[in-house]
Formats: structure tokens, C-alpha cells, sequence
């Protein structure tokens, strides 16, 4: 009886140890306000080459999609759905409308939540950003750990300081960077590094206490959303690069996104909003572009460090590492007008320096923990604690090259991001580019699909919201997506792309249409030669508004306003 009993749990053992072995550890990388032609194997000169490395050996994807803004981007990325369904259509307000509640809702499950229920250890690090309940006495059931993530390091809001950001938080504490009794860097503390350190920590204590189990982490950077914070030493390896301007930058990457393939032959760039011999503060510009591509470059640094424990743990060949964008190039003037702090950095502090317990509460702080004023405006080079600025129109420009629009907007400057893909045990097209469409609906889809999730219709009695994406394993093994269409809305701001043909506006704007095969760029609107096309794709937009919390349209600015073309 002994023996038949130990045969059997043998084999149960057996048989788990294969599931796990079968299901691959995941990684999440998402980067803030970049374009697709960012990173160096899409297009850049900044030095990614952990990201372009990665690239080589795995999958890049020429045609994936965001939401164009980063809180609805996360609660799509998170949830499988589109960001109406999951609560989050516009920022953390609630405007009244189950699509627009600043807060992802119920009716979806988390990634983190449903590979839970597949025995996956979770773990994420960086920024949240689905929840308007910030403040550490307030709620805290939309939070990390109560959303599926057995630990958590980051920041609950969705911008701050790299230097000393609001709303840092371990597990379900707020902390500052200087009273952490668990992280104590030997350089001084950056908010990158924080975010890659924990991550190495998790994967390392989850193979040691959990060698059997797959994980998944989710990385969340920061970077390269404003303010442009970076260390100088890394700032100095750009002196010169962007001293041209904006123009000889778009043009060189844009030659190079045709040598890649990542954008056909006969593509052609869209506009520039201004020519850089207009530019009154060029030496402020030319920092600004610096700084950005040190951000950058610090966040491919830091992805090196995780790669480097992944192979230490002898994890790298199982993992499906996934590495895109939340949104494009961000062309908002965020602390780039000229004000009563506009100004060179004082000799010594003229503010009492902050307690060592004391939470930086605001998104952009009134001063450094030092006691230095933080400064804002033209000739601001920014760069250290206490500076916080954007980069600016023209480089966001840059940066979505060769597409117009930016952040904010559902054209592809504003929705198009890298996707790359790695898996060795995985994944067999090394260094491939895919160029069919996919959408961020498409990451909890995979995990669901590899993790072996049995994915549930509710949960404690409430109905939960069917998935709306696709799996990426049928692009891993080079088949086909099967899809109907795509679609957005921001603001006001509307699209929808089936197959080839995307039909787009701006908000209160009339339609247009464009060819996707023939003009990516979206500079020959063919709405008035093929209404046809523009009937049936606005009905079907129609439909999808309807039906997931996106109507009425207006519903953004508290105000609904139906506008029908």
C-alpha cells in the first residue's frame, strides 16, 4: 500500500513539475510618453542595446497599439479590455459613466489575478496608475496587492519627481526614497534603479523559495515621462548628438526605420510643426533631447540588469519577456513656460530640507528634500532634483517619426508602439518583424493562454467581462491573427482600424480615411472617395461605442455631448 501510495504522489509531483515546466515564466516592460521610433531597433540613435539584443533574438511587432494615454493604457494592458470596460477612459476622475470612473472596476480581472489562480507567483514594480484613491489613509482596494500581486514597489499616482516621487509605496505602505529599511542603494537614490532593483529581488527570492513556480512580473517604468530626470554622467554621453535639431533627427531615424523594415520603402513623413532655425532657446532645447535619451538610456540599463538575473537564475530560456509603450511621444508644454521660478539654481538651500519620514505628496514637488526650490521654464536645463520640465512639441515629433499626432490623439503618432517579443523556448523567429495589427487587449490574452488559466465568467457572484483581445502565440509560431477590428477612443477622439483601412477624428471632427497598406502616415484622407467604406466602419465604430462604456462620446469632460457625422 506504501508503495502504491508513493508511486502516486511521485506521479502527481511528476505531473505538476511538468505544468510549471510548461508554463513560462512572464515579464511586462512598459516604458511612459515614447514613440515607436524610441529605442535603437526601431529607428534611434539613443543606445538601447539590452532592448535591441532582445530584439535579435526574438520577435518585433511593426503595427502594435496603445490606447495614446497612460492611465487607460494600464487598465487595458491589465484587464484584457478595452479601457470603457475596465473603468478607465479618461484619467482618474469619476464623470459619472461606468466607462469613465477613474478606477478600474470589478467586472475584469487582473492579470496578476487570474495567473494567481494558475499558481504563478506575482510581483510588480513601478507605476500604477488605475486608481484615484492615492492617499495613504484612504482606500486601498484598487491598489497592487489587492488586485493580485503578492508584492508591489512603485508609485500609486501617475507622474512624479525620478529623483523623490509622490505616492512611493512599498507593499501597502507609502515610504520616502530615505526611510526604506529594506533598499538602502549606494548611489544616491533614482527612481529607475529602484524600480529594476526590486524587480531583480523578487525574481531572485521567488526561484529560491519557489523553484517550481512560474512568476510574473510587471515592470513599469517612468521613464521618459516628464520631468526630464537623469543622472549627468549619462546625460554626457549625448553632448553634441541633438545639436542639429529636430529635423535631421526625424530624417535619420526615418531612413533608418526603412533599412529595418520597420516601415515600408515608399513610406513617406508626415509634417513638422516648425523648423528648428525658428527655435529661440536652442542650448535649452538641445538639453531637454539629452536628458530624454539618458532616460532612456538608464531604463535599457536597468532592463540589462534584469536580463542578467533571469540568466543567474537560470530562467532566461522560459521566460516570455514582452517590452512596449504606453503611449506615443508627448508633445504637452509641461513646465516649459516662463514663471516666477523660472531661473539658475540658487548657491546654497533656501527651504528647511524635508524629515527623513516625510511623504512628497504633490506631482510636482515644491522643493527637493534638500531644501532647494524646484525650478521650472526656459533656460531651466533640466536634469537634476530640482528642475522639472517636458521635452517639448518638437522632439515628441521626433520621437513618433514618421507619424503625425502625439499623446493624446488616435492617430499612429499617438497609438503606435514597439512590441518586442523573447522567449527562446518559445519563440523561434529570431530577430522576425511581424507587421499584422495588434492591440494591448492582446498581452492579458497571451498570458492567459500560456499560463493555462482557466479564465472565469464571474467572480463572488459578479459577472466578469469576456476578454476582448487575441493571443500573440499564434504570431509566436507565425500564423495569422484572427480578429474583426480594432478600436480607440480619448477624449473625444475616435478610431477604428479593420484590416487595412483605419477610419479616424479628432474629437468633434469629421471622419477620415485611410489606407493602411498604402499610407501609414495617414497624409491622403480618403473619406469623400470612399463612403462606402466610411458608412460600414462608423457603423461598426457605432456598435463598439455602445456597447463598451464608450457613449455617449463627450463623456470625458463631465459634459456628454453627441455629435453624429
Amino acid at each position: 500500500m506504501n508503495t502504491i501510495l508513493t508511486s502516486f504522489l511521485l506521479s502527481i509531483s511528476i505531473a505538476v513539475a511538468i505544468c510549471a515546466a510548461e508554463r513560462p515564466n512572464i515579464i511586462v516592460i512598459m516604458s511612459d510618453d515614447m514613440g515607436i521610433s524610441d529605442i535603437g531597433c526601431y529607428g534611434s540613435e539613443i543606445d538601447t542595446p539590452r532592448l535591441n539584443k532582445l530584439a535579435e533574438n526574438g520577435l518585433r511587432f511593426t503595427q502594435f497599439y496603445n490606447t495614446a494615454r497612460c492611465c487607460p493604457t494600464r487598465a487595458s494592458l491589465l484587464s484584457g479590455l478595452y479601457p470603457h470596460q475596465a473603468g478607465v477612459g479618461w484619467m482618474m476622475v469619476d464623470r459619472g459613466h461606468d466607462g469613465y470612473r477613474g478606477e478600474i472596476n470589478r467586472e475584469c480581472l487582473t492579470i496578476a489575478e487570474a495567473l494567481k489562480t494558475s499558481g504563478y507567483g506575482t510581483y510588480m514594480a513601478g507605476k500604477w496608475h488605475v486608481t484615484k484613491h492615492i492617499s495613504p489613509d484612504g482606500p486601498k482596494n484598487n491598489w497592487p496587492k489587492q488586485r493580485g500581486f503578492d508584492r508591489f514597489y512603485g508609485t500609486i499616482h501617475g507622474a512624479g519627481s525620478l529623483w523623490d516621487p509622490n505616492t512611493l509605496t512599498r507593499d501597502n505602505t507609502q515610504i520616502t526614497p530615505v526611510n526604506d529599511p529594506e533598499y538602502n542603494p549606494k548611489e544616491p537614490w533614482f527612481y529607475t534603479d529602484a524600480i529594476v532593483d526590486q524587480t531583480t529581488r523578487y525574481i531572485q527570492e521567488h526561484v529560491k523559495s519557489k523553484p517550481n513556480d512560474p512568476f510574473f512580473c510587471y515592470v513599469s517604468f517612468t521613464a521618459a515621462h516628464w520631468p526630464m530626470h537623469a543622472r549627468e554622467k549619462t546625460i554626457a554621453k549625448y553632448k553634441g548628438k541633438y545639436d542639429a535639431g529636430y529635423n535631421v533627427i526625424r530624417q535619420k531615424r526615418f531612413q533608418k526605420m526603412k533599412e529595418l523594415g520597420i516601415i515600408k520603402k515608399n513610406t513617406e513623413l508626415s509634417p513638422q510643426p516648425w523648423e528648428w532655425g525658428r527655435i529661440k532657446e536652442q542650448e535649452w532645447e538641445i538639453r531637454c533631447m539629452e536628458v530624454y535619451a539618458a532616460m532612456v538610456d538608464e531604463m535599457d540599463q536597468g532592463i540589462g540588469k534584469i536580463i542578467d538575473t533571469l540568466e543567474g537564475t537560470g530562467k532566461m530560456d522560459n521566460t516570455l519577456i514582452l517590452f512596449l509603450q504606453d503611449n506615443g511621444g508627448c508633445a504637452e508644454a509641461f513646465g516649459r513656460s516662463k514663471n516666477k521660478s523660472t531661473g539658475p539654481r540658487a548657491e546654497k538651500p533656501s527651504l528647511s530640507p524635508m524629515t527623513k519620514d516625510q511623504l512628497q505628496t504633490r506631482m510636482q514637488p515644491r522643493q527637493t528634500r534638500n531644501g532647494y526650490p524646484v525650478r521650472t521654464g526656459p533656460g531651466v536645463m533640466p536634469g537634476p532634483a530640482d528642475t522639472y520640465i517636458g521635452y517639448g512639441l518638437g522632439w515628441a515629433n521626433a520621437s513618433n517619426t514618421p507619424f503625425r499626432e502625439y499623446k493624446h490623439w488616435v492617430h499612429e503618432g499617438g497609438i503606435s508602439t514597439p512590441l518586442i517579443a523573447h522567449w527562446p523556448e518559445g519563440i523561434k523567429r529570431k530577430g522576425e518583424l511581424d507587421h499584422q495589427p495588434g492591440h494591448l487587449i492582446d498581452i492579458m490574452a497571451t498570458c492567459v493562454d500560456l499560463g493555462k488559466v482557466n479564465y472565469p465568467k464571474e467572480r463572488d457572484g459578479e459577472k466578469i467581462k469576456p476578454l476582448e483581445g487575441k493571443s500573440l502565440n499564434t504570431a509566436f509560431k507565425g500564423n495569422k491573427i484572427q480578429r474583426d477590428a480594432l478600436y480607440w477612443e480619448h477624449e473625444g477622439n475616435r478610431a477604428i482600424r479593420k484590416g487595412n483601412w483605419k477610419l479616424v477624428s479628432k474629437e468633434n471632427r469629421p471622419w477620415e480615411l485611410y489606407d493602411m497598406a498604402t499610407d501609414r502616415t495617414e497624409l491622403r484622407d480618403l473619406s469623400k472617395n470612399k463612403i462606402e467604406i466610411v458608412k460600414e466602419l462608423s457603423k461598426a465604430y457605432q456598435e463598439y461605442a455602445d456597447r463598451a462604456n464608450v457613449s455617449p462620446i463627450g463623456t470625458w469632460r463631465g459634459k456628454p455631448r453627441v455629435k453624429k457625422n
